[in-house]
């Protein structure tokens, strides 16, 4: 369990990394196709820091409920859940947004509005699909019988995946303004750094939920919240 856990927190650690560096090293006001106010340049460092901040007290919480998960694991009481089969599709589909979400962000700096309306649509309709998809993962273990309350790794289950999906609907909001800023023609500078942000969040999300997911089927770490038996 010891090796799972630390295997989990440098997989975390190497991709939150990967997302820093990469926002610390695109300075988007330098490109040539597109030439930003003057104030720019002081606007634009202050909303990422936010964001990061914002990420990392959200990790804070992922790293407390795991922490919780850790020591509850240890007991002579655990039952692992049935693995829902529908959790790879869910986690295709979230890939697939955070890879939208990047291609949008390429079209942004190039100008192309018309890509960038199409990568969020993408982006928007495959994160649904995701939240769609673990409400049917819900729907399918409460038919089963695995309610909240009925083990510990089904109590688990429920808020790793209720906690992500929060945060999901979270950065629906801000896709949401950065699809009406699109639409409305507003300033260029604006709808890519709107994008800019909601791809660095979505590839967050991923990041948690490739961690999350390896909680919950990774019977070979020791940590698997559900056994190898499909559901």
């Amino acid at each position: 369990m010891t090796i799972g856990l630390v295997f989990l927190t440098l997989m975390m650690a190497v991709i939150v990394w990967w997302l820093l560096r990469q926002t610390i090293n695109v300075q988007p006001w330098h490109s040539p196709a597109v030439a930003l106010p003057v104030e720019e340049p002081a606007v634009r460092p202050s909303v990422k820091t936010a964001l990061w901040v914002f990420l990392g007290v959200a990790t804070s919480l992922f790293v407390l409920f795991v922490s919780a998960y850790a020591m509850r694991l240890g007991l002579a009481d655990w039952t692992p859940l049935p693995r829902p089969r529908l959790l790879v599709l869910n986690t295709a589909l979230l890939v697939g947004a955070s890879l939208a979400m990047q291609w949008t962000v390429h079209a942004a700096r190039r100008g192309a509005g018309g890509d960038v309306r199409r990568g969020l649509a993408a982006s928007g309709v495959l994160t649904m699909g995701f939240l769609l998809g673990q409400l049917v993962v819900w729907k399918q273990l409460n038919d089963a019988g695995f309610l909240v309350a009925s083990s510990a790794a089904a109590s688990f289950f429920y808020v790793f995946t209720a906690v992500h999906g929060l945060h999901v609907l979270g950065g629906l909001v801000a896709w949401l303004r950065a699809v009406r800023r699109s639409w409305r023609g507003a300033d260029a500078a604006a709808v890519r750094l709107g994008v800019e942000l909601c791809a660095t969040y979505w590839h967050y999300l991923l990041a948690v939920w490739v961690a999350l997911y390896a909680l919950l089927v990774s019977d070979e770490l020791g940590l698997a919240i559900c056994s190898s038996v499909p559901l």
